[in-house]
């Protein structure tokens, strides 16, 4: 079992140029750390460079790629980590993760797929998951996903999930609107399948909102506020692993930044109510 360490604490927000220019006054209200797709920030100039630089010089930042494509039939976009690895380095960046899925072949899909469920996967991922940490020089997290089909199953979610972690040795960002979203599509117990994830491995999480498209139906937008079954799975993941920092993810349908910060704020209350003082290296196995 490695260290325990968290990249951050508290709360934190995915930063989007949809709401950046909101920020002046705003920027110190309830965020500890921001998120932003590296994809979306290299090599930008301008106001919104400015704006991410003036940023990351006060506030701890993590990357959370889209394009990496850790389950994808094509090689590694190596030259694509290296520019990678020299804007973690240049910004300071504490942390990078990436999706336990593929968007990629012989170009990009736009989408987040479903990696099988198979022991050939587990090896073929966390190989790949390897390479990128040899490159990076440094660990990573992998994100639990959402999926609407399971083509080529052959294990469950959870033990596919444990697998890559465990082969790869690698970190886990729990993504708890994930968790819930398949619950309800595949029909599993949410807080059983919390409690069978490595919480020595868990990073950061993620809480976000979603479509429900029918009662049996759940899509994964970060489109909608966050849903009460959901903030009580934070909740519950509180209760088994300790407080983790917390980042709300939002990508569309934006509100008025202040009506994003009341849900910050509603992670604050949670945090709290675990007691936010346990200290960043300190962790209770459920």
């Amino acid at each position: 079992m490695q260290n325990k360490y968290y990249p951050a604490h508290g709360a934190g927000l995915g930063l989007r140029k949809a709401f950046v220019r909101e920020l002046p006054d705003q920027a110190n209200n309830g965020i500890n750390f921001w998120e932003i797709a590296p994809e979306n920030w290299m090599g930008v100039g301008g106001y919104y460079g400015k704006k991410f630089r003036t940023l990351a010089e006060k506030f701890p930042f993590i990357c959370h790629g889209l394009s990496l494509s850790i389950g994808g039939p094509a090689p590694l976009d190596e030259a694509f980590l290296q520019r990678l690895k020299r804007f973690l380095k240049e910004h300071h960046i504490r942390y990078y993760s990436e999706h336990l899925s593929y968007c990629s072949d012989d170009g990009h899909l736009y989408d987040l797929l479903p990696i099988p469920f198979t022991q050939q996967a587990v090896h073929y991922v966390a190989s790949r998951i390897q390479r990128v940490q040899d490159i990076l020089e440094q660990r990573i997290a992998m994100e639990n996903v959402s999926y609407y089909a399971a083509p080529g199953k052959e294990m469950e979610e959870i033990d596919f999930v444990n697998a890559v972690l465990q082969e790869s040795d690698c970190d886990l960002l729990l993504d708890v609107n994930n968790v819930y979203v398949n619950s309800i599509n595949h029909h599993y117990d949410a807080e059983a399948f919390l409690r069978q994830l490595p919480a020595h491995r868990i990073r950061y999480i993620h809480v976000a909102g979603h479509y429900q498209a029918a009662e049996d139906l759940i899509v994964d937008t970060h489109g909608a506020n966050v849903i009460d079954p959901v903030w009580q799975l934070l909740e519950k993941s509180y209760q088994y692993f300790g407080v983790i920092p917390t980042l709300l993810e939002r990508d569309f349908n934006f509100p008025p930044l202040t009506e994003l910060l009341q849900e910050v704020d509603i992670i604050h209350a949670l945090q709290s109510k675990k007691g936010l003082d346990q200290g960043s290296d300190h962790i209770q196995h459920g």
